[in-house]
């Protein structure tokens, strides 16, 4: 194991005492250093079930998970629990919610769900306000802030409204027997803070807790953290590792808080504090430029990145007329590069922005050229109406309180149920404060609907009953795969699909969507998940247990194969990815740090927009190139470009790097002539 690791994440792999923060820079190595103490803990004699490993989604959980694997064994590996915080509370929950009143099949309400729950619940129509309701709600949540101290808390007449709306937000998911995302980590948090077994319980099955991309957590994830490793025998307390960067925190609009790395130090006096600054990724001149830029923000912990592979070629500063020009000249680097040869790929490409909105000029372009691309962050394939269709199903069998999951199962596909009847059994459930598949079988329903339209209702209540007792009693892959397709037909789902779209081909390719939701859901049934081209073990399921864990599966999951195509996209979700070559767009003042007109740049907003411009940075391996506007379009206006205050931190020194247009097509043509030539056909003697 010394063989592969540098001394300091030597250091940190056998730091197994007391509290660790592992400040893992940008490519150092950190996912190594995480997989590698997890097997030093089981050499120290701990159990793979005693050892917690916490990520921010499921894609980083399955990759630690294998690699782990590759390390221990797959027997170790297989009870490690390793799981995103959110997969951790829905465990906790699942196992323990009772105590805090929660049935154990409890409903997780997806972004969509949440956004009709409190249009409800405020009495609007009006989608933008019902979403700034939710954006606040949640912030607050994340806080650790419940309906009464949000209310205390609010600094205007809107946060009061936002405040009060939560308050029958949190009466309405309470009678719906149902929690959204944030409550999973906030429900955990007060078991453990209110429960004294639970906490003993919680507690005692951990002995080390892992934590990556620990700058990513919002207040409350710290205090489930801090909740979980604390210990009444002074021995066992303070046993984690928490593996961040505070240079690559940038999600402070969504709860993140670097107050939590600050807070370490103070919280546990005899944390051990090791940078890892050893650079695995890029050249010298492209962490040149990064340390640069992030030496302008205060530091929390001294850290400068370097590494073995010399300067490299220096970062280009691309001067553009506006965005069109820009958009060509990123186009024709990459032809550039591919002609250069050495079987460079479209894949080893990305073009990163500040805001969803500058893509489309790049796709443009890009079509243009013929080169193929994606555009990561576009819409995820759970994201899709037929797949949401098909969960609100399965919800209800998990859940038969989860009202929106039942109204959405009801209308889709539409079986002559409307929305009068609707209405009135909504009302007939509130008056009797019953969920409203419940209501569907109540006695005196008849006072408030006609003999059709209750006959309707019980035939569907009747379908959900008899497939939620299919679901429970049906295991393995091919058998639930039988069940789910008999399903589709019962319902008549694929018919519905062709009924609503013009096209045929569109209804044909949603129902191949269906069919691999299916597949997927089999495969779960069956213990097997495929994930990124691999496939992984897992125990059997039945359909149900599989329904169960579906909500926050989706929320988190990331699908897509690898395919040879340039990559556009957001600084924010480049996060934890690198590329060969990288060029970063649009990086001027008003985009890069973003200003609206409405906000104040503030100090900490600043810092945060630096520290995005340094993971851009960071995401390239061998070239960067940096490309700024003279003019840009601001609404429909066309304005001056003004470089980004970034650029000058750079300290690039532009006679260097400044890149030549002509000098640029020189080498496009040479390439392009050597390739020819290379390709004609030999001469033949006469």
């Amino acid at each position: 194991m010394a063989d592969t690791l540098n001394p300091a994440q030597l250091e940190a792999v056998y730091h197994l005492d007391g509290p660790c923060l592992v400040l893992a820079g940008a490519g150092s190595g950190k996912t190594r250093v995480i997989t590698h103490k997890i097997a030093r803990l089981l050499q120290a004699g701990l159990e793979p079930k005693q050892i917690a490993a916490i990520t921010f989604t499921n894609k980083a959980s399955q990759e630690m998970r294998e690699r782990a694997k590759s390390l221990v064994g797959p027997r170790a590996a297989k009870d490690l629990v390793v799981s995103t915080f959110h997969s951790l509370g829905v465990r906790m929950l699942r196992e323990s919610g009772t105590r805090l009143g929660l049935k154990e099949q409890f409903s997780i309400l997806d972004s969509d769900d949440v956004l009709g729950v409190l249009r409800d619940a405020g009495g609007t129509t009006d989608a933008a306000t019902a979403r700034r309701w939710q954006w606040t709600i949640s912030l607050w949540k994340n806080q650790g802030l419940n309906s009464d101290s949000a209310l205390a808390a609010a600094k205007d007449a809107d946060e009061q409204v936002a405040a009060r709306v939560m308050k029958l937000y949190e009466e309405r998911l309470a009678a719906y027997q149902a929690v959204d995302f944030d409550d999973l980590i906030s429900l955990p948090l007060k078991l453990l803070n209110t429960d004294e077994e639970a906490r003993a319980d919680w507690q005692g099955r951990f002995r080390h807790v892992l934590v990556d991309e620990y700058q990513d957590t919002n207040a409350v994830q710290y205090e489930l953290l801090k909740a979980l490793v604390s210990h009444p025998d002074d021995r066992l307390a303070g046993r984690f590792t928490a593996v961040g960067d505070d240079d690559q925190s940038i999600y402070g609009w969504r709860g993140a808080t670097i107050e939590n790395l600050r807070r370490l130090p103070q919280d546990f006096p005899k944390l051990k504090v090791i940078p890892l600054e050893q650079n695995y990724r890029s050249t010298g001149a492209i962490l040149r430029a990064a340390n640069n830029v992030i030496a302008g923000n205060p530091k929390l912990f001294e850290k400068k990145l370097w590494s073995d592979f010399g300067d490299g070629e220096p970062v280009h500063l691309m001067e553009c007329d506006g965005e069109e020009h820009e958009a060509e000249r990123a186009v024709s680097r990459i032809q550039a590069l591919r002609a250069q040869g050495g079987q460079v790929k479209f894949s080893d490409f990305a073009v990163l922005y500040r805001a969803n909105h500058q893509a489309r000029v790049f796709e443009q372009k890009l079509r243009a050229a013929q080169i193929p691309y994606k555009v990561s962050g576009g819409q995820s394939f759970f994201d899709r109406a037929e797949i949401k269709d098909l969960c609100a199903w399965l919800r209800l069998l998990v859940n038969q309180d989860d009202d929106p999951a039942f109204l959405r199962a009801v209308t889709t596909p539409k079986r002559g149920i409307g929305h009068q009847t609707l209405g009135k059994l909504g009302e007939f459930a509130g008056k009797w404060k019953l969920s409203l598949f419940e209501a569907l079988f109540a006695e005196s329903l008849g006072v408030s609907l006609n003999a059709k339209a209750i006959g309707s209702l019980h035939e569907f209540g009747r379908y959900i009953n008899d497939f939620e007792h299919k679901a429970r009693h049906t295991t393995g892959g091919e058998d639930a795969k039988t069940l789910l397709l008999g399903w589709l037909k019962d319902i008549g789902y694929e018919q519905h699909l062709y009924d609503s779209e013009e096209s045929e081909k569109l209804a044909a390719s949603r129902w191949s969507n269906v069919m691999d939701f299916i597949d997927w859901i089999a495969k779960r049934c069956g213990g097997e998940i495929t994930q990124d081209g691999g496939t992984f073990e897992s125990e059997r399921k039945s359909v149900l247990e599989v329904a169960q864990t579906i909500s926050v599966i989706i929320s988190l999951a990331e699908r897509g194969e690898e395919q040879d195509v340039v990559t556009l996209s957001t600084l924010h979700a480049s996060k934890g990815l690198e590329w060969p070559h990288v060029v970063l767009v649009g990086v001027n003042e008003g985009l890069l740090p973003f200003r609206s007109d409405t906000e104040e740049m503030t100090p900490d907003r600043l810092e945060e927009e630096r520290r995005l411009m340094y993971v851009g940075i960071t995401r390239a391996r061998t070239t960067l190139a940096v490309s700024t506007l003279r003019r840009r379009k601001k609404g429909r206006e066309t304005i001056q470009g003004i470089p980004s205050r970034f650029i000058a931190e750079m300290k690039l020194h532009e006679s260097s790097n400044k890149e030549d247009p002509k000098e640029r097509l020189k080498k496009i043509r040479e390439a392009l002539a050597a390739k020819a030539a290379a390709a004609a056909p030999p001469a033949t003697s006469p």
